[in-house]
C-alpha cells in the first residue's frame, strides 16, 4: 500500500472538506457545518499559527487527515499540541495509514519543541482507545468538561 503523509496544502481544500464532513457528520453524527465556516478553519490552519493539518494521500486522493492545535500547559509552563482530529476512511482504520498519520503528529510535536501532545476520544470509541494504547499512550487523570 503506497501512501504519503504530508502537510495539508491549499490545493487540498476540496478533498479535505469532503473528509472533514465524513468525520463530522458521518462518523460523529454531528450537524453539518457551513462550508464557509469549514473553509475558514482549513485556511486558518494553512497559516500554521493556531495549528496545523496533515493529510494522507493515496493515488492522488485524500484518505485521512489529522489536526494539531497549538496551546500551552500551565502545569508544564510550556507549549503543547492538542491532536483534535485523527481520521482515516474506514478501509484504512487499524492499518499502517492510521499509524503513520498518528506518528507524523507525534513527530511534529517532538521536533518543534512541544512538551507533549494530548487528545481525547469518545468513551464509546474503544477501537481508537486500543489504537492509542498500542502506540504507548496512557489515559490521563483529568476529567474533560465543555460548555456552550
Amino acid at each position: 500500500m503506497s501512501f504519503i503523509v504530508r502537510n495539508a496544502e491549499p490545493n487540498d481544500v476540496n478533498g479535505l472538506t469532503e473528509l472533514m464532513y465524513e468525520y463530522i457528520v458521518g462518523f460523529y453524527k454531528n450537524p453539518r457545518p457551513a462550508a464557509e465556516k469549514l473553509h475558514n478553519l482549513i485556511f486558518n490552519l494553512f497559516e500554521k499559527q493556531a495549528g496545523i493539518q496533515f493529510v494522507v494521500e493515496q493515488d492522488g486522493e485524500l484518505i485521512g487527515f489529522a489536526t494539531l492545535y497549538f496551546a500551552f500547559s500551565t502545569m508544564r509552563a510550556d507549549k503543547i499540541t492538542i491532536m483534535n482530529d485523527l481520521f482515516v476512511m474506514e478501509p484504512y482504520r487499524g492499518t499502517e495509514v492510521e499509524s503513520q498519520l498518528f506518528l507524523e503528529c507525534r513527530r511534529y510535536s517532538q521536533e518543534h519543541g512541544y512538551a507533549y501532545m494530548s487528545w481525547i476520544t469518545g468513551p464509546s470509541n474503544q477501537r481508537a482507545q486500543r489504537f492509542f494504547e498500542e502506540k504507548g499512550a496512557v489515559q490521563a487523570d483529568w476529567i474533560n468538561y465543555s460548555i456552550n
